[in-house]
């Protein structure tokens, strides 16, 4: 599993697939008209789908070139709050989709995207040999 982390990774066009069919999945779900999205009673169950689609956008575009600079987090991470942004103000815009702008929305996607790049960070991590460890 180390070697998906790695920048040597020999998974990067199938993560790049992944973050693609992952990023269309996002503008599928959030472009659904209003009136085509099941009920489901749960608190919150917008913010939350939200979280796990931005944390997934974010994760999986980090698959693809899996760096843990400082400049390609940071990248990364306005990519995915830019992309919220973007589809907050087109849902308000495309009033007959039946959905509205919500400035939390756009909070939860950059929350996500800040889950992503953690959990992302944390694997690396965890999957890196330590220093002068006999596992290489």
């Amino acid at each position: 599993m180390r070697r998906i982390f790695s920048s040597d990774s020999p998974y990067k066009k199938q993560a790049r697939f992944l973050a693609i069919l992952w990023t269309l999945l996002i503008f599928i779900g959030c472009f659904t008209p209003g009136k085509d999205l099941p009920e489901v009673d749960v608190p919150l169950i917008d913010k939350w789908t939200h979280l796990v689609l931005f944390g997934g956008f974010t994760f999986l575009w980090l698959c693809t070139k899996p760096l843990r600079t400082t400049r390609w987090l940071t990248t990364m991470f306005f990519i995915a709050l830019g992309l919220g942004v973007f589809i907050e103000i087109m849902q308000g815009l495309l009033t007959f989709l039946g959905r509205s702008m919500e400035l939390m929305d756009a909070v939860a996607d950059g929350v996500g995207g800040l889950l992503g790049i953690g959990l992302f960070c944390l694997l690396a991590k965890l999957t890196t040999p330590k220093q002068g460890s006999l596992n290489s």
